[in-house]
């Protein structure tokens, strides 16, 4: 039977767990907790939210022994540009967030199927109701959106499509974390979860820069920076589950330096043509702010004719402006933090995400910090696109089996 054809009941509160309560001490939240709610797991289905937490013998990547057979464990990084799953089979994938519908029978004859993703919906975008569902790492769901049902049935298709990537086998139950924004809103985080609840048994939502930080196992004095497209999240992990305090979301990002590049491309050279999209292409395909980049000759349409173009200047100039609102975003994590303990976060800082291909970023980063807090270490991590899917699969590994059972 398809996941889609399934029914699963799912408990508005699955009640506290008493004998795993007191080897709980490490939490994965994935809504916001109220104060007076239990460290034990209640559903994702909640309202008011919920914390799940792990044993510290599992925090170093042990896989509990009590997991149930026949389950595949997701780790899923749903992005503003990018979707990426890690899977408990070994199986890793990534998309471009990208959904397409032909427009029309010809469009449907043409494209022999009803739906398209990633980069095959950008190629053919003209041809199709063309939709990018997220928007600053969130859901475009609120009822204020443009096309708020459309989008949202492009995230339910786009989850069901990084899923099927996975390669599930069909007697298989399906687990999955979502990665999500570190202050993403309680609404927007139960609309993720209704959105993969037709393609998976059970799900939760955790923050992402909270995921990429456990997938390394460094959760104690350690400042982390997720730069996705939509937005760039900042963390501070101090050995417990980071609370709202703990965490900052700016939206100075992949898309902001998209942006503010055609911006400084229309200044310097007006009489081009261009889409966000090629501007998008170039600058993954050329970004740097290091002291000596590679010239960055493209070429660019002018009354239809391709024209070469030096455009390191403005590359350079729109990514370096990230650097600025990310380190006083730190400025703001660490200052307001215990006074003793503030040099060692400043010497631990993760730099993580698609962003953070960004040539030179991780001096910049640094550079700036010394200059603004007199010190600073910042380390990129290795696997920028899969760090937030990796530690997502790491927690659902993690997480016991009876709380799977009570998120159904």
């Amino acid at each position: 039977m398809s996941k889609s054809k399934k029914h699963h009941t799912h408990t508005e509160h699955a009640e506290p767990h008493s004998e795993h309560s007191d080897s709980f001490d490490t939490a994965t939240e994935f809504t916001e907790t109220p104060s007076d709610s239990s460290p034990s797991a209640t559903s994702s289905a909640s309202t008011s939210g919920a914390t799940a937490t792990v044993t510290k013998e599992t925090t170093t990547g042990r896989i509990a022994p009590e997991k149930p057979e026949g389950v595949l464990y997701l780790g899923i990084d749903l992005g503003t540009s990018r979707t990426s799953v890690s899977a408990s089979n070994g199986v890793r994938e990534t998309v471009a967030s990208f959904v397409g519908y032909p427009k029309d029978v010809v469009a449907r004859k043409l494209l022999k199927t009803d739906v398209l993703f990633g980069d095959d919906a950008v190629k053919n975008r003209l041809a199709l109701r063309f939709y990018r569902p997220l928007e600053h790492g969130v859901l475009k769901c609120s009822e204020s959106s443009e096309n708020h049902d459309e989008n949202l049935q492009a995230a339910r298709d786009l989850i069901a499509e990084i899923i099927r990537r996975a390669k599930p086998r069909k007697d298989e139950l399906i687990y999955a974390v979502i990665g999500a924004p570190a202050q993403a809103s309680i609404n927007n985080k139960e609309a993720m979860v209704k959105a993969a609840r037709e393609s998976v048994d059970s799900v939760m939502i955790c923050s992402e820069p909270f995921s990429v930080a456990y997938g390394l196992d460094m959760l104690d004095d350690v400042l982390v920076i997720d730069i996705g497209a939509g937005t760039t999240d900042l963390c501070r992990m101090h050995g417990t589950m980071p609370e709202e305090s703990d965490q900052i979301t700016i939206t100075h990002a992949g898309d902001w330096i998209d942006n503010r590049l055609a911006e400084l491309l229309l200044e310097a050279y007006p009489e081009t043509q261009f889409t966000i999209q090629m501007v998008k292409n170039i600058k993954e395909r050329f970004a740097s702010v290091a002291d000596q980049m590679e010239p960055a000759i493209v070429n660019l349409p002018v009354n239809g004719k391709p024209t070469e173009f030096d455009v390191s200047k403005q590359l350079r100039d729109a990514a370096q402006g990230i650097v600025g609102p990310i380190v006083e975003g730190l400025a703001s994590l660490i200052s307001s933090f215990d006074p003793e303990f503030q040099v060692r976060l400043k010497e631990r800082v993760l730099l993580a995400g698609g962003g953070s291909q960004i040539r030179g970023l991780d001096s910049a980063i640094e550079r700036e910090m010394h200059n603004r807090l007199g010190t600073g270490k910042v380390i990129r991590i290795e696997e920028p696109i899969y760090g937030g899917a990796n530690g997502a699969l790491k927690i659902a590994h993690d997480m016991p089996g009876d709380f799977w059972e009570k998120l159904k």
